[in-house]
């Protein structure tokens, strides 16, 4: 697999003549479903699991809540690659991320019980701010280095517990047909847990509602689980920077093939 430098890549996109109109109307129609689902069904839940202690069970909810609203959207999902992965260990699945389709997907479509590490700015979405650490999503604070690192301790626990993790590891969304480069907070968490790090290629989302595009289109999203990246045998031969570089070339050659 040849090396790729953490910069700037950009891969071609396919020509469009969708409907505009049709595509905002579809933008807004997925965000409409999802305020509903978070007025109708997230509060009462919310409420009735923090009373009975029961926060665990928001978890299946939350995989239901995610498929429901790529359907709602339009969005199909192909998942390939699962032959990659054993069921008795946890993984960092390291996905590039192009969309807020994306989120959804990795966490609902990789087979494995995962926690997700977000943006900080998530915290103050009402509801899902507060629901995020029932299922075990951590905010990331990447202003503040020491917040950020008791962030990634949190995700370590979590880990240690018999999850995986999904990072979406540009640390924001790009723009359709690039990639961006990537953080190295994932590879950390993958050297102190000793866990395999799994490239994620997701492909078409940027195309069905890509970011700063204000449209929605439906389609087939596409998801690569390349196989792993080995951590745990060489943990003390390699660094996150070595486990980026590979990580990022494994990624570009899957979406080279767009």
């Amino acid at each position: 697999m040849p090396t790729v430098e953490n910069n700037l890549m950009e891969f071609p996109l396919p020509e469009s003549h969708r409907s505009r109109i049709l595509g905002k109307l579809r933008y807004w129609w997925c965000w409409f479903v999802a305020g509903a689902m978070l007025l109708v069904i997230a509060i009462p839940t919310l409420i009735f699991l923090w009373i009975i202690n029961r926060r665990v069970w928001l978890y299946p909810l939350a995989i239901f809540g995610a498929r429901t609203w790529l359907k709602a959207c339009g969005a199909k999902v192909r998942v390939t690659g699962t032959e990659n992965l054993d069921p008795e260990r946890s993984y960092i699945f390291a996905a590039n991320h192009r969309s807020y389709l994306d989120t959804a997907t990795l966490f609902a479509f990789t087979g494995k019980r995962i926690g997700l590490v977000a943006k900080k700015e998530l915290l103050k979405v009402p509801v899902m701010g507060q629901g995020m650490s029932f299922v075990n999503i951590i905010a990331i604070d990447r202003s503040n280095p020491e917040k950020a690192r008791e962030s990634m301790e949190k995700a370590r626990k979590v880990m240690d517990a018999g999850y995986s993790f999904g990072v979406f590891v540009e640390g924001t969304r790009a723009l359709p047909g690039k990639l961006l480069p990537f953080k190295k907070g994932a590879f950390y968490l993958a050297l102190q847990t000793n866990a395999d790090i799994i490239p994620v290629a997701i492909k078409n989302t940027d195309v069905m509602m890509g970011k700063g595009s204000g449209v929605a289109y439906p389609g087939t999203i596409e998801m690569v689980l390349l196989p792993p990246i080995p951590v745990r045998e060489r943990s003390r031969d390699v660094t996150p920077l070595q486990l980026l570089l590979e990580t990022r070339a494994a990624i570009a050659a899957e979406l080279s093939k767009e």
